[in-house]
């Protein structure tokens, strides 16, 4: 008999990528410059020329057996040790190479923590809207899984309402900074809230509580600050990847860093080798490492994705959409003009407009649009986007 559990996984895409293989079916029926889909999270703009460069380096003067080798389980340790000399550099908190664990990209860094942490019975508060694989992670580690919804509009954290949520079987909170799907940017008047309310909840359960920081786009702001969850609060595990910052989702490349202000930090990276070991991560891919380590403060060219959203956010809420302008990351949330989000989004197909209903994110009610496109895309899109919302008036 085989594991239903993950048939049941297996047979069934997340609703992303569903309309994402809706939209290939659809750009070869009609062309390509025809559809206008907005459903993927695939970085627009190159990899930064330091990438090449790096690449083309390494590529070059490196011994092939060594480069095409395996690494340790954890990474190899130079790479490791120019990832703490950058987080220093970059946020003045100290960093421990042999605290660093090298993944294969953000969903590698989260299910190896979740895994590391979870025990049978254990509770992952999950604040909604949130990447729905996120639930599969932490309910494939043995968790349950407790959804919080945060504010409206702005969707900052509700501090008092995680408060509600967290009892004696609490474990971990996940915080996405900023935010898929939202593009909200936690303040750090509300990471610090989270932080104290957390320390005085760790006090009153005898436990430790842990703050897993997914942070795939945390150099993807527009200007406003992006808290370094680890100076806050000290039982954090930073879950960081590449694929974003450096426009390398396929590359699968990343790391966990745990800060040694974490209780019993040793241990945990311990479980934390442990949980990549039982879970079949040998390590992660040599050639990557080798060349993220030499663009460890290379930064992402936001410019374009800047342009995108004040163009996409100006002409929407001119036509009568209800948004909020996003601080970071590619995705503009909007409200759904009807209370079925999965039945606007039927209808933007007439227009081909392939947008994500909010109901998989963790709330009803809003589309997700992701702006990682040409602006040609979006220019070309207006007029559709205006024809659908004339229908609602």
């Amino acid at each position: 008999m085989l594991n239903e559990k993950m048939v049941s996984l297996g047979s069934r895409r997340s609703v992303i990528r569903e309309i994402f293989e809706y939209g290939k079916k659809r750009k070869a029926e009609i062309g390509e410059e025809n559809v206008f889909d907005f459903s993927l999270g695939n970085p627009s703009v190159p990899a930064p020329a330091a990438v090449t460069a790096a690449l083309e380096h390494i590529i070059k003067e490196t011994d092939p057996v060594r480069l095409h080798g395996y690494t340790s389980a954890q990474g190899d340790m130079a790479v490791r040790a120019k990832i703490a000399k950058s987080i220093e550099k970059r946020f003045g908190f100290p960093a421990n190479k042999d605290l660093i664990y090298m993944t294969c990209g953000a969903a590698a860094s989260l299910t190896v923590t979740l895994n590391a942490l979870v025990n049978s019975g254990d509770e992952i508060i999950i604040p909604a809207p949130f990447f729905p694989e996120y639930r599969v992670f932490a309910e494939n580690a043995g968790a349950r899984v407790v959804t919080v919804m945060c504010r409206e509009p702005d969707f900052q954290l509700d501090i008092k309402a995680i408060e509600s949520a967290v009892n004696e079987k609490t474990k971990a909170i996940i915080i996405n900074s900023p935010n898929n799907p939202t593009g909200a940017v936690f303040s750090p008047d509300t990471i610090k809230a989270l932080s104290d309310m957390l320390v005085r909840k760790q006090a009153e359960y005898g436990t430790y509580i842990y703050i897993i920081a997914d942070e795939p786009y945390r150099e993807l702001s527009y200007g406003a600050e992006v808290p370094y969850i680890p100076k806050y609060y000290a039982n954090t595990a930073v879950c960081y990847s590449y694929s974003k910052s450096l426009s390398l989702p396929g590359e699968r490349i990343g790391y966990i860093f745990i800060p040694e202000s974490a209780n019993n930090s040793k241990k945990l990276y311990a479980a934390v080798c442990g949980a990549g070991r039982a879970l079949g991560f040998v390590c992660a891919p040599s050639l990557m490492q080798y060349t993220v380590a030499e663009c460890t403060d290379a930064l992402p060219d936001v410019s374009a994705y800047k342009k995108n959203r004040d163009l996409l956010f100006g002409a929407l809420t001119d036509y009568g959409y209800k948004a909020v302008p996003p601080d970071g990351a590619f995705y503009l949330f909007v409200k759904s003009p009807e209370p079925d989000a999965n039945a606007f989004c039927e209808r933007a197909k007439k227009y081909e407009l392939l947008l994500v209903p909010s109901d998989d994110f963790g709330c009803t009610g809003y589309v997700r649009i992701s702006y990682c496109v040409t602006t040609e895309q979006i220019e070309k899109s207006l007029p559709a986007f205006k024809a659908l919302i004339e229908e609602y008036k």
